[in-house]
């Protein structure tokens, strides 16, 4: 498509790429088809603002989280944007058949050319009772990790190997319309099979802040150039909660950190609201659970959050940095890209001179 953003994009000094990721929130009051027209609304905004990519994530079984099925969400985002990228962040491989995830992101691409993004993970993304529901077995091993990566991207090159018991299935529409393919992962598994491989690497710094410094190193160590990438390049996953001062930021990050106590409580629910948040009675193992899960997460003004992102894409040597907000209101998360969007000076945000209506 013309006017599409690269894969890779050239090395500039200074600020790093900036993109998008989405969980679809289902904040308490609302329903999960308000919370796919708010992601349709973010693929949009972030378009015009100038991010590079807008992925989603695959979750199941929780109810404060819409985005269940990636293909059939960005399908919808893909048709809804011009230039940014659109992509999966990611989809869970050992949850469905590789053969499947091929014809689903051929034909993201073979509709979308030069646009998709196919970002992989061996999780489940869900709890093992519907993990088990999802594969129809009783077995949640990822050892046949490999061998689906294999023939995932066999289906798209069209070179499974020689003898391989599919070696005669093609997959229609993915062989010639292969998306770009990157590996995710929030341990050093991932990083080395990326680096091996000469994939483009995702780092969820997002929940596994503690080994984040250690993948980037694993990840450029195992790097070998492949036919699709001819140097290291990394992503990482960071929270973030951009507001016009530190109080209201901190107050908006109230949702996210009760919704994730009830979560690790065995509670899951729709995103609470600000209000309950604050209202909320905290007991020390809570606040203990919270402090630990926030360490990576990045809240207050804009300089603030700049400042802390361009620390962070340093010290990791991180080439991007894929930013998910996770607020109660629609209108917040959105005013939070458009601040962070400002503070870097994004294409989209030339001549914005004021924050949006929704913050003043």
């Amino acid at each position: 498509m013309i006017g599409a953003r690269p894969s890779i994009p050239d090395p500039a000094g200074g600020a790093p790429t900036l993109s998008v990721l989405d969980l679809s929130p289902v904040g308490e009051g609302s329903s999960p088809a308000e919370a796919l027209r708010g992601s349709i609304d973010l693929a949009r905004r972030t378009d015009a603002l100038g991010f590079h990519r807008y992925w989603v994530a695959e979750h199941h079984n929780m109810p404060g989280i819409a985005s269940s099925s990636p293909a059939v969400l960005l399908a919808h985002a893909a048709s809804a944007t011009t230039s940014i990228r659109v992509g999966s962040g990611g989809v869970m491989l050992p949850n469905h058949a590789s053969l499947t995830v091929a014809e689903q992101f051929g034909m993201l691409e073979a509709l979308h050319p030069g646009r998709v993004d196919l970002g992989i993970g061996r999780a489940p993304g869900t709890d093992p009772l519907t993990a088990r529901a999802l594969r129809r077995s009783r077995s949640l091993a990822a050892d046949d990790f490999p061998e689906q990566l294999v023939e995932l991207l066999g289906w798209f090159d069209g070179d499974l190997p020689t003898g391989h018991p599919y070696e005669s299935v093609t997959a229609v529409p993915a062989l010639g319309y292969r998306p770009a393919i990157w590996l995710l992962g929030s341990s050093d598994y991932s990083a080395h099979a990326a680096g091996t491989l000469g994939l483009p690497f995702s780092f969820a710094h997002h929940f596994a802040s503690q080994g984040t410094l250690q993948a980037v190193r694993t990840y450029r160590e195992a790097f070998r150039p492949s036919a699709h990438l001819e140097r290291p390049y990394v992503m990482l996953g960071v929270s973030v909660i951009c507001a016009p001062d530190a109080e209201r930021a901190q107050w908006l990050a109230g949702s996210s950190r009760l919704s994730f106590a009830r979560l690790r409580s065995g509670r899951p629910g729709r995103l609470p609201t600000p209000e309950e948040a604050a209202e909320h009675d905290w007991t020390p193992f809570e606040r203990e659970l919270v402090r630990s899960w926030t360490a990576s997460s990045v809240v207050g003004d804009p300089d603030r959050v700049r400042a802390d992102l361009l620390e962070l894409a340093a010290r990791a040597g991180a080439d991007e940095l894929m930013i998910t907000t996770m607020v109660h209101a629609h209108a917040d998360r959105l005013a939070s890209y458009e601040l962070v969007a400002e503070s870097f000076g994004l294409a989209g945000t030339a001549g914005r001179a004021t924050a949006p209506a929704t913050l003043r």
